[in-house]
């Protein structure tokens, strides 16, 4: 559904965010989130374009978040490197139809809509959810054995 720069560039403001307060290089970034070094340039080239993140080359250059964490939304990331494309007029270019979709359009519009209006309420900041076991590019702890105490009591007849 989303294409890879999508992906990718979601990758990289999410480190950015887990990351914050300092310029990080590049190949850094491309390490954390494996995305080859080439196209997270191009990736980051396009979030620069449009206000998302800062650039800067040099000693103690890197890139670094333009905005804070809880002021960036998902969509704000998406629509940056790769807008959604709301169906606006048959797709199929019937004229009779124009502007007013037939019920398949119509659904597939209503889904975008309702894709927008997600992204548009989670923010950059939600996706670092402390409470969320499963940290964003990074391998989570394993699960604690909660019933190794439980056998371990009833093997001793407690």
């Amino acid at each position: 559904m989303f294409s890879q720069t999508v992906e990718y560039a979601l990758r990289a403001m999410v480190y950015l965010a887990k990351n914050q307060g300092g310029s990080c290089k590049t190949s850094d970034i491309a390490a954390a989130t494996k995305v080859p070094s080439p196209y997270l340039s191009k990736v980051l080239q396009g979030l620069r374009q449009k206000g998302l993140v800062v650039l800067q080359r040099g000693v103690g250059g890197g890139v670094s978040l333009a905005h804070s964490p809880e002021e960036l939304s998902i969509l704000d990331i998406v629509n940056a490197v790769e807008p959604i494309q709301r169906i606006a007029s048959c797709p199929l270019e019937i004229a009779t139809h124009g502007t007013r979709l037939c019920s398949l359009h119509r659904r597939m519009d209503d889904a975008l809509k309702d894709m927008e209006d997600v992204f548009r309420a989670s923010t950059l900041a939600e996706m670092l959810d402390p409470n969320n076991p499963s940290v964003p590019l990074c391998e989570s702890a394993p699960e604690p054995n909660l019933h190794s105490n439980e056998s371990h009591a009833s093997q001793d007849g407690k």
